[in-house]
C-alpha cells in the first residue's frame, strides 16, 4: 500500500465491512492513500447500501459520501441516481447502461440524499457552503473538483454502488477513479 496513489476499496452489500476490509482500511489509514469505495454485489438477497456506508462510518471511522443512491434492491437492482449529476443510470441488461430522468417516485429520496451529500461538503468548502445555505444551484463540476480535493486529503470517500459480474456501475467506477484519485502523473 505504501507505494500506491489512490485506491478502491470494495465491500460486499450484503457482508458489509469484513475483517479483511478493516485491515486494508487501517493499513491504508496508515500510509495515506486517498481511496473510493464501491459496495458490489447490489442484485443479492440481503444487499444494503445505506447499512454497508453506516458500518464504514461506525466501524472504520470514516466519513462516506454517498455519490449514488441505488435504484431497487437485491434481484431488482436495476440502476443508480448520480447524486452529482442529478440523473438516473439505469442497466438494461445489455452492456450499454441508458442515462435518463429521475424516476417520479425516486426524485424526494434523491433530493435528500443529494441535500446530504451537500451538506457534508459545505463543511469542507465555502464555495459550496455559500450557495447550498442561499438554495442555489451548485455546478457539478465544482461538486467533482471539491470532492477530488477532499478525497486525496483523506477528509471523505466517496462512495459507489453495483454489481460487478453483471458489469452494472463499472464505467462509473472507473469514471470516479480518474474524477476523486489523485493521476499517475
Amino acid at each position: 500500500l505504501r507505494v500506491l496513489d489512490g485506491g478502491v476499496v470494495v465491500f460486499d452489500a450484503v457482508a458489509g465491512v469484513e475483517p479483511q476490509s478493516e485491515t486494508v482500511w487501517r493499513q491504508a489509514d496508515r500510509f495515506g492513500v486517498p481511496r473510493i469505495g464501491f459496495v458490489n454485489k447490489m442484485d443479492r438477497p440481503g444487499a444494503d447500501f445505506p447499512r454497508t456506508l453506516h458500518m464504514v462510518r461506525d466501524r472504520l471511522a470514516a466519513t462516506p459520501l454517498a455519490v449514488q443512491m441505488p435504484i431497487g434492491r437485491e434481484a431488482d437492482f436495476g440502476g443508480f441516481v448520480d447524486l452529482i449529476e442529478m440523473n438516473a443510470v439505469l442497466f438494461n441488461g445489455d452492456d450499454s447502461p441508458r442515462v435518463a430522468d429521475i424516476p417520479a417516485e425516486l426524485q424526494e429520496s434523491a433530493g435528500q440524499e443529494r441535500d446530504r451529500l451537500l451538506e457534508q461538503l459545505a463543511d469542507f468548502d465555502d464555495q459550496i457552503a455559500v450557495p447550498y445555505l442561499e438554495d442555489r444551484s451548485i455546478p457539478s463540476t465544482l461538486l467533482r473538483s471539491v470532492l477530488r480535493r477532499e478525497t486525496i486529503a483523506g477528509n471523505v470517500v466517496p462512495f459507489l454502488c453495483g454489481a460487478s459480474l453483471r458489469n452494472k456501475g463499472i464505467q462509473s467506477l472507473l469514471d470516479a477513479v480518474v474524477d476523486f484519485l489523485p493521476a499517475p502523473t
